[in-house]
């Protein structure tokens, strides 16, 4: 199996769950935010991002202008937070907290309608 269609369906699917949680429960936004204050939960969260992202970039550092680079991206998002929240974890969970609970319901649902777009890439639903 190609290796962008397996990204393609793990983020797709990561994102669609990722949504449904934070719609079906909002409170986990700010429950989220509070826990970034937990040096533990910090230090956690730091590693699986900079994990996850390094994974996703060296399995899959694609740049062309398709779906790819979008998974390209998600990696290098991950990447990029994770490292920022291990090496200035007050700056950066200062920056995080400024945005607002309805800014963060904009942004995953931008995320949702990503996802979809993956999935859709993955499994050929809709043809285009």
């Amino acid at each position: 199996m190609d290796v962008s269609l397996t990204f393609a369906k793990f983020w797709g699917w990561y994102l669609i769950i990722f949504f449904l949680i934070l719609s079906l429960n909002p409170k986990r936004i700010k429950q989220i935010f509070d826990d970034l204050k937990d040096e533990k939960f910090l230090i956690l969260s730091s590693f699986i991002a900079i994990i996850v992202g390094l994974i996703s970039i060296i399995f899959h550092n694609i740049w062309e202008l398709n779906y790819k680079i979008v998974l390209t991206l998600i990696g290098w998002f991950s990447l990029f937070i994770g490292l920022a929240l291990f090496i200035f974890p007050k700056s950066t969970v200062n920056w995080l907290q400024i945005t607002n609970v309805k800014f963060v319901q904009v942004i995953y649902t931008l995320l949702f309608l990503v996802g979809l777009f993956l999935l859709n890439r993955a499994y050929q639903l809709i043809p285009y």
